[in-house]
């Protein structure tokens, strides 16, 4: 009976998750391991509105995760990878205006995927995505992305309704495809590794540099939150400790000050 769920039940079932091997002796990621409480934690809540006696849902916290990396570009990095696509090609005018949409926004790969031409405002440079949680939010176009985004439209010859279609390998093929979030995967890979740069870079990786873009030139936490479309600022203030020009001068400032040989 639910009733019976001693906090003992529940540590013991918490160390189960943490130590069963799951295949190749690896066991449950902390985000996985989450997830199995909030469904325990959400199984709890409905109990409690059905009048049963049980151990507080508000008591079970989460298994706290490590910090996520996050993989930023330097300005040089950036710019060479904006700069890897050719565009004297359709392709190469597509993906740019791909790469320049994704840095100037700040979009997931699968919103930009999701986009329709009649979706964007290049005039205005402005426009409403819909993100996770079915939230809406505005969005903004910098100038070289509205540069691109029309030369690729005005370029193009299909009747397609998606933004960024797949491009026929021949000129006697009509078939023009939604661009997958595996294709744009796929380019932004091609372009990293055609631009010299070492790290692995992904589609969110050009979020990333949006973010902290931002920071670093003086944008509010509030309001990258709120570009990003993230319900929680918690989850923004990943960027702040490698946006904070302030911590590097007050360390250079007073840092090994008493050290002899200091340079």
């Amino acid at each position: 009976m639910p009733q019976d769920v001693a906090w003992e039940v529940i540590r013991q079932y918490r160390l189960f998750l943490n130590r069963e091997p799951i295949g190749e002796q690896k066991t449950r990621a902390k985000n996985t391991q989450a997830y199995y409480i909030i469904a325990l934690r959400n199984f709890f809540k409905y109990l409690v509105r059905r009048d049963i006696d049980i151990l507080s849902p508000d008591k079970l916290d989460l298994p706290k995760s490590p910090e996520r990396d996050i993989n930023i570009l330097d300005e040089k990095e950036l710019e060479r990878l904006l700069d890897a696509p050719d565009i004297n090609t359709l392709k190469g005018v597509r993906d740019k205006a791909i790469l320049e949409t994704l840095f100037s926004t700040g979009l997931r790969v699968s919103e930009l995927c999701n986009l329709n031409r009649d979706s964007i405002n290049i005039t205005t440079g402005e426009f409403p995505v819909r993100g996770k949680g079915n939230k809406i939010r505005i969005v903004f176009l910098s100038g070289r992305a509205k540069k691109y985004l029309k030369m690729w439209l005005d370029q193009r010859k299909d009747i397609e309704e998606a933004l960024f279609v797949s491009l026929p390998k021949n000129s006697k093929s009509l078939k023009y495809h939604r661009l997958t979030t595996r294709s744009v995967e796929r380019l932004i890979k091609y372009y990293s590794t055609k631009a010299g740069i070492p790290k692995k870079v992904v589609p969110h990786t050009l979020r990333h540099c949006f973010a902290t873009d931002l920071l670093q030139n003086g944008a509010d936490l509030r309001s990258v939150q709120s570009l990003l479309g993230h319900s929680s600022i918690t989850t923004t203030q990943i960027y702040t400790h490698i946006t904070n020009k302030e911590l590097k001068a007050i360390h250079k400032q007073y840092h090994g000050k008493q050290l002899k040989n200091s340079i």
